[in-house]
């Protein structure tokens, strides 16, 4: 009975319910252990082994997820056996529906997870299922809590940024995009959904060199500021490539190089310019975002199959085994070529509100170049208004102030971009937003 009973345990599972299917493989009794953590972005096409064994191998023997909303099992005997690394068990839920979100089962298995795996398949699928429901609040409670491994492949990647490719109308390619980066097809999202403290300003991309998607990146970074405001940053990966970023945010590249010329890429407006602003992003014109062709900075990095080659994503500047290079586009026509380590000396102040009695408008900044800063309440204290340009350098303007609680600050001379204002009492901050001048 002993032994009949151990094999019940080991036993594959298949279980069809209305709004999901469980293929199960592995010990049907849940254990408990602490995973390590970390992310593993993987490119698309076939799993790098060395990428996936480092995801299993933060599970620290625990259970393995696997979400889909397509597709079988095709990820439960490779993670369970075929890798190499023990594991409790692994489980691919696939959701047939939205609703499947609301189900006890799936809620639970989600909470027992040690590491989840997103598969490839359709990004708007994930979304529009999980976002705003219990699934995507209990993984990021996951994360959060008990810092549970996370992964994904090709879609599976392209929704772990704070930003993200919705593919809501569909996949757009870089000529499309570069041609109108207001095409219907450019869908850049950044309603919260997976959250990791990492990967905040981030956007990723996949199947970065079939088809060459360089283009269509630096659509989505422009897009992000002129939707959004932010100077955003991106990682991008090659098929059969990966970047695993531990919990320290030191991310390391998996790939078949110097066999296969396997890359991944980090990509950040250039923080060295005064201006990092597209020179031309608006409705049904190509995309000018030139700055001297120095627009974006790139690290591209070969993955090789020890990982060593590496990227800090505290600094986004000190890396090991990379080619730096400058991206820009005139035109709509893409350009790349090689570039110097970025060299930011100055540290942007940080967004922070600490007192809401202060309100600045009109944000952005329009052609009447004045911002008008008011405070709802009386301060013993004269405040200091500074502003400040993206690298933190503090820059000139003309300020009046019309009576004790409203000021006027002029944009005098000052190109188009993002500012940091910063309102400071005799002893402490009052308030800091940044500010937007179209």
């Amino acid at each position: 009975m002993k032994r009949l009973a151990v094999l019940i345990l080991f036993f594959p599972l298949i279980v069809i319910a209305q709004n999901y299917t469980s293929y199960f493989t592995g010990n049907i009794v849940d254990t408990v252990t602490m995973p390590s953590g970390g992310i593993c972005l993987m490119g698309g096409a076939t799993e790098d082994d060395n990428a996936m064994k480092w995801f299993l191998q933060n599970t620290n023997g625990g259970d393995v997820l696997v979400l889909r909303t397509s597709g079988t099992n095709g990820y439960n005997n490779y993670l369970y056996s075929g890798l190499g690394i023990p594991v409790n068990s692994v489980e691919t839920i696939v959701c047939n529906s939205a609703a499947a979100s609301n189900d006890a089962y799936v809620q639970q298995r989600i909470q027992q997870a040690e590491a989840i795996w997103f598969a490839g398949g359709d990004q708007w699928k994930y979304i529009s299922y999980w976002r705003n429901t219990p699934v995507d609040s209990l993984i990021n409670d996951g994360i959060k809590q008990r810092h549970i491994v996370i992964g994904g492949t090709s879609a599976g990647m392209a929704i772990e940024g704070k930003y993200y490719f919705s593919a809501q109308n569909g996949t757009v390619t870089s000529t499309a995009a570069l041609a109108n980066p207001f095409n219907s097809m450019v869908t850049v999202d950044s309603a919260a959904f997976i959250s990791h403290a990492i990967l905040n300003n981030v956007v990723t991309d996949t199947h970065f060199d079939n088809p060459d998607r360089r283009g269509r990146l630096c659509v989505f970074l422009a897009r992000i500021f002129s939707d959004y405001g932010i100077y955003g940053k991106a990682i991008a990966c090659d098929e059969y490539t990966a970047v695993c970023i531990d919990t320290t945010g030191n991310a390391k590249v998996f790939g078949g190089y110097p066999a296969y010329d396997d890359n991944a890429y980090f990509i950040q407006t250039n923080c060295e310019l005064t201006n990092q602003a597209p020179e031309n992003c608006s409705s049904g014109n190509p995309l000018t975002w030139n700055l001297g062709g120095e627009a974006l900075r790139v690290y591209q990095v070969k993955g090789n199959a020890s990982g060593q080659n590496t990227f800090d994503l505290n600094d986004w500047k000190t890396g090991a085994g990379g080619t730096w290079l400058n991206w820009s586009v005139n035109a709509g026509a893409f350009n790349s070529q090689n570039g110097n380590p970025i060299n930011c000396n100055s540290s942007a102040i940080l967004e922070t509100k600490t007192d809401e009695s202060w309100e600045v408008f009109p944000n952005p900044v329009e052609e009447q170049r004045t911002l008008t800063i008011r405070c709802k309440v009386q301060h013993t204290d004269t405040p200091d208004i500074s502003l400040y340009n993206s690298n933190g350098q503090k820059v000139h303007f003309g300020l009046v102030k019309q009576n004790n609680n409203v000021y006027t600050l002029f944009f005098v001379n000052l190109t188009k971009g993002i500012y940091l204002l910063q309102i400071n009492g005799n002893e402490h901050s009052y308030y800091t937003k940044k500010i937007i001048l179209n």
